[in-house]
């Protein structure tokens, strides 16, 4: 699954991913398990309420690995196409 973030298009960053998730443009979004937790459960609630599937990452390392970029990243959501 980490694999679509890379070659897929993707926004990273809470304020990007809740406003992907809002806008409707989110497919799935990626959540860093040591994000802080405030914000984790808020990023849950909002995508529960829009209907978008969450899925756990271990660390905010591997995300932005993933992510293609050099630092942390405590979310991000796969685009439409």
């Amino acid at each position: 699954m980490l694999s679509e973030l890379a070659s897929g298009t993707k926004v990273t960053g809470l304020k990007q991913t809740k406003r992907a998730v809002l806008d409707g443009s989110a497919v799935r979004v990626y959540i860093a398990e040591d994000a802080e937790m405030r914000l984790r459960r808020e990023l849950v609630n909002i995508c529960s309420e829009c209907d978008v599937p969450v899925i756990d990452i271990v660390s905010m390392q591997v995300l932005g690995q993933a992510c293609g970029i050099k630092i942390g990243a405590s979310s991000a959501a796969l685009l439409r196409q």
